[in-house]
């Protein structure tokens, strides 16, 4: 079902709107499947606006409108209501017509003074006094042949857009429906969830390394799930009987890393009051992780070196050497490879540790994960605070699919913490209970000069080109510069998409180079 109501806030059908208006004064609404009026909104026309009034309101505006419409012809596109003419195209949803997009209303450019005088006197008939009639006739605008196509050109863009729209709504609420009812096991790796390419990716190569006692090096953005990729690995491995245990190695200065990693012996430092094992030594046999492995120092570096060398290491104090067999997964955001080049990493310890590589996409490329993340997040939280399931109203789906979620996984499980809170005891999460930033990035505009700005003066065909580029501007940063994403929205090809952020210099790399 078209929510008629709401295509009034889309951006690209406001801005056609817009332009429909500035340059013919025509009001854009629709109706139903069954002729009936939708979503007038406040006319802006005098015509129309007083045509309502003294016909007796909207609803018999729209009896009136449904006579017209239903008497259009297979093709026809231009219908006549109270002796003005209007467009109406379909609305096509999955190969039925679900209604019509309609710009009214306009007067043929060779409409003669007899004719205009007869629909003065219809305007009279119904109340309207002699001079408000004349008043509102003579502001109609009588676009040529030219215009009038260009006119059928622009409802043709409105009527498209509804589809699109509802099309990506009816697509996004069967896959939600589709990802609810499918989350199982084939989905899911030791609490790592996702269906997309890139996680069947990780997974398979998570099968691959189950009976091996390789080093593992982990590289992601944070937030993305590096510490469950960690434990999935460790149980099932061969040594998922034995411990696993974990650091973060940012979360201590250099010494109490030390100490943290290979004990200390009593009199060590002030404060060691007695002897102490480290982790290497508590965890062997089993798997420890270390994240953040890049802000470790190089000292640091060389004992994990020798350790994971040798399986040999000195505590804190120490005199004698300690054995361990313990296999080590490292985690880490950072660049390794550009850190070795700086001289900030050991280039030995970097292929020690790299025996096996796992990298860990962002949640941004994947997108066909979110829907599946959202809604087991949503339970997880109901269930654990014992309230009946909630669901996502359509708008906070949208919302919450066009943010790029820079925090990845991690953050987009606190949001929807946060929305089962706020939203208390309603059963509808609704776009109000969204963080701040997720709301304005809907709104963001491609920053630049005339960034959402429609001319109202000048040639169409330029109109039309400013709208071309504000739309194509504003979906590049909602679709973080992804063109085969925002191709597949605009319904153009992506070769054509490229040619066009060429043409209106929206290469955010070449903006870059010129500032």
């Amino acid at each position: 079902m078209i929510n008629w109501n709401s295509l009034g806030d889309l951006h690209a059908i406001k801005k056609l709107g817009t332009i429909v208006k500035n340059w013919f004064d025509l009001d854009t609404f629709y109706c139903d499947s069954n002729q009936n009026l939708k979503s007038l909104g406040r006319p802006q026309n005098l015509f129309l606006k007083l045509l309502i009034e003294k016909i007796g309101g909207e609803q018999s505006f729209s009896h009136e409108l449904k006579r017209s419409l239903e008497i259009l012809g297979a093709g026809d596109v231009i219908f006549e209501l109270a002796g003005c003419k209007g467009i109406a195209l379909d609305v096509v949803i999955e190969g039925e017509i679900q209604g019509k997009a309609i710009a009214y209303p306009f007067l043929g450019d060779n409409t003669t003074s007899g004719e205009a005088a007869e629909i003065i006197q219809e305007l009279i008939s119904v109340g309207a006094s002699k001079a408000e009639a004349t008043e509102a006739v003579k502001k109609i605008k009588r676009p040529g042949p030219q215009d009038q196509d260009k006119l059928v050109e622009l409802v043709t863009l409105v009527a498209e857009e509804i589809t699109d729209y509802q099309d990506a709504q009816n697509k996004r609420d069967e896959l939600v429906s589709q990802l609810s009812s499918e989350l199982s096991e084939k989905y899911r790796y030791h609490n790592i969830i996702g269906k997309s390419k890139e996680m069947q990716k990780i997974y398979s190569l998570l099968d691959k390394i189950k009976k091996s006692e390789s080093n593992i090096l982990i590289e992601g953005d944070n937030g993305t799930g590096k510490e469950l990729v960690a434990k999935a690995i460790h149980y099932n491995s061969p040594r998922s009987e034995k411990l696993f245990l974990e650091v973060n190695c940012s979360a201590f200065n250099e010494n109490l890393l030390d100490s943290e990693l290979f004990g200390h012996v009593k009199g060590a430092f002030t404060g060691a009051i007695k002897d102490k094992p480290g982790l290497f030594e508590m965890v062997d046999g089993g798997t420890i992780f270390l994240d953040e492995i890049g802000d470790t120092s190089l000292a640091m570096q060389v004992k994990l070196l020798r350790v994971i060398q040798e399986g040999t290491f000195l505590s804190v104090g120490g005199t004698s050497q300690k054995h361990t067999d313990v296999r080590v997964i490292c985690a880490t955001n950072k660049n390794i490879k550009e850190m070795i080049i700086t001289g900030e990493f050991r280039e030995d310890l970097y292929y020690r540790l790299n025996v096996i590589n796992v990298n860990l996409p962002p949640l941004r490329n994947r997108e066909g994960d979110i829907p599946l993340l959202m809604e087991y997040f949503l339970k997880k939280r109901c269930d654990s605070m014992g309230v009946a399931l909630k669901d996502f109203a359509k708008k906070t789906k949208e919302k919450m699919l066009n943010y790029s979620w820079p925090g990845n996984v991690r953050e987009l499980e606190n949001e929807i913490e946060r929305l089962v809170v706020l939203s208390g005891d309603e059963k509808n999460i609704t776009p109000d209970s969204l963080s701040p930033r997720i709301l304005e990035i809907s709104g963001i505009a491609l920053a630049g000069e005339g960034a959402g700005f429609v001319p109202t003066s000048g040639g169409l065909k330029k109109a039309v080109a400013e709208l071309e580029r504000v739309m194509i501007g504003e979906g590049l940063t909602r679709c973080s510069f992804n063109k085969s994403r925002l191709a597949k929205e605009l319904g153009i090809s992506r070769a054509s998409l490229i040619m066009k952020v060429e043409k209106y210099g929206l290469d955010k790399r070449k903006s870059k180079e010129v500032a």
